[in-house]
């Protein structure tokens, strides 16, 4: 491969990472990056190789997150865990479900999300220090255990999903729960590099290479959400849903 394609897919595996640290969405960016400079390659490996890539920027995000806000370690426990196990289980699924179906429910729920965060000015900006209950860690669970199931078989948005949940059912604002899906996307990247790697989908001089650039971008988007708080990871956010939203559009136009 030559050195122009690489360093191409570095600085593209950069923003990526910047993006996904703070809203999610950095396959969005990766993906079709590996695709246009490998259109030969299966687009499973291209998936491999994007996860790889991905859980370094998104483990160093959890970390810088875990390290830099105040998040309870009994609701991480839950979200890493049901998490991991329903996107193993979707993962294992994903030839069950036709992608043609999924499409339309997603562009509804997507159309959703985003009017009622942008009608609604103060969602996500007020945290509430919850009390850790028995209900609250269900609630985590099940969400968990949705947007996991998800991802493994689907994907697009799941950041977006992770984010919108916690703060419509966890109370938490845009900054927690940021920090929160990256731990729910770390395990859900986990899980679906099981299945990747023993296969041999994964493209591991390239994809420790767009590694190394994406846990860059990561440690300036966690610096970014950090520095501008709520406000400006919910202007991204509402932005990264809008680009979902055409996205998906178009595949379901175009077939």
């Amino acid at each position: 491969m030559e050195w122009e394609l690489i360093l191409t897919l570095v600085f593209f595996a950069f923003c990526a990472g910047t993006i996904d640290a703070a809203v999610g969405g950095g396959g969005l960016i990766q993906i079709p990056a590996l695709m246009g400079a490998l259109p030969q390659t299966a687009p499973a490996t291209l998936f491999g190789t994007n996860k790889l890539a991905s859980i370094c920027g998104t483990g160093s995000a959890a970390f810088s997150f875990v390290r830099r806000v105040k998040l309870q370690w009994s609701l991480l426990g839950v979200i890493a865990l049901f998490a991991f196990i329903s996107s193993f289980i979707g993962a294992a699924c994903v030839s069950l479900v036709p992608t043609h179906i999924l499409r339309p429910i997603v562009l509804v729920m997507l159309i959703v999300i985003a009017i009622y965060t942008f009608m609604k000015k103060q969602f996500g900006q007020v945290h509430v220090d919850q009390q850790i209950t028995p209900k609250l860690l269900v609630l985590a669970a099940i969400g968990s255990l949705a947007i996991g199931f998800y991802d493994g078989i689907f994907g697009p948005g799941t950041g977006s999903f992770f984010i919108f949940f916690f703060i419509r059912f966890l109370q938490v604002d845009f900054l927690h729960a940021s920090a929160l899906s990256k731990i729910g996307n770390f395990m859900t990247n986990l899980a679906a590099l099981s299945f990747f790697i023993p296969t041999g989908h994964v493209l591991f001089a390239l994809g420790l290479m767009m590694a190394v650039a994406n846990i860059a971008g990561s440690l300036l988007g966690v610096r970014l959400a950090l520095k501008y708080g709520s406000g400006f990871i919910r202007i991204l956010f509402l932005i990264l849903v809008s680009i979902l939203i055409c996205r998906l559009g178009y595949q379901i136009i175009t077939g």
